[in-house]
């Protein structure tokens, strides 16, 4: 039987209509574990006709191996410098490190962080705020930082954004017998990002606001799959 992360409700009510999000617990993903092997495991006596199933886009990227040990990562002179101006908040260290600033540059190009960090300068001096990942994209976005909150090893690592996300929610709803949707998801207590679906704008902005508050949580829930079904 399900159950609700701490302080997150298995229903919520939008528009009138009623949804449960189901989350599905399982063992931690490692680098070499094979995707499509642990959808079948955690996910595919759960879903049902209709359902939604989201995956959180971090163990896409961990099976695609787009994770890295923070010592394994040398920063450059520019990543220690533009970090330092990075705001930090209580839910995740961003880009506030050298280490995940610099994968930020490898992954979106040093250009595409300039501009970003410039006009992040010009904007905030005027209390515009988010200008910086408006212009450095999904990819600077969906990077993730090593925080003490994080199930080991992962609170010692940074995690890139996944590859191809839509490839990948169409490849996982195919395996999984076209039963459900598939979508795959950036979600954290600030706010969240549909990086891939096989469902269309509307129901994927639907998708977002049934899943405003996070209901897989951010820390050492392990839980990185959920079930959107409606109630």
């Amino acid at each position: 039987m399900s159950e609700a992360n701490d302080g997150k409700a298995l229903t919520v009510t939008l528009e009138g209509a009623s949804f449960s999000r189901i989350p599905i617990r399982t063992r931690v993903v490692m680098p070499g574990d094979d995707l499509d092997a642990f959808i079948r495991e955690y996910a595919a006596d759960q879903v049902r006709a209709g359902d939604l199933l989201f995956v959180t886009e971090k163990i896409v990227a961990i099976t695609q191996g787009r994770s890295y040990l923070v010592e394994e990562i040398q920063p450059r002179r520019l990543a220690l410098f533009l970090s330092k101006y990075v705001t930090r908040t209580p839910y995740g260290i961003g880009l506030g490190m050298p280490e995940t600033m610099e994968m930020a540059l490898r992954e979106c190009g040093t250009p595409r962080i300039l501009l970003a960090a410039a006009v992040s300068a010009v904007t905030k001096a005027f209390g515009r705020k988010g200008d910086f990942y408006r212009i450095a994209g999904d990819k600077a976005r969906a990077i993730d930082g090593p925080t003490s909150g994080t199930i080991p090893p992962y609170n010692k690592a940074v995690v890139l954004g996944p590859e191809r996300p839509r490839e990948v929610a169409q490849r996982l709803k195919a395996l999984l017998g076209s039963v459900c949707e598939v979508a795959v998801v950036d979600i954290n207590d600030l706010g969240g990002n549909i990086l891939g679906s096989t469902v269309d704008k509307a129901t994927e902005r639907r998708l977002l606001a049934i899943l405003k508050d996070n209901p897989l949580g951010q820390g050492h829930q392990s839980t990185p799959l959920g079930i959107v079904r409606t109630a």
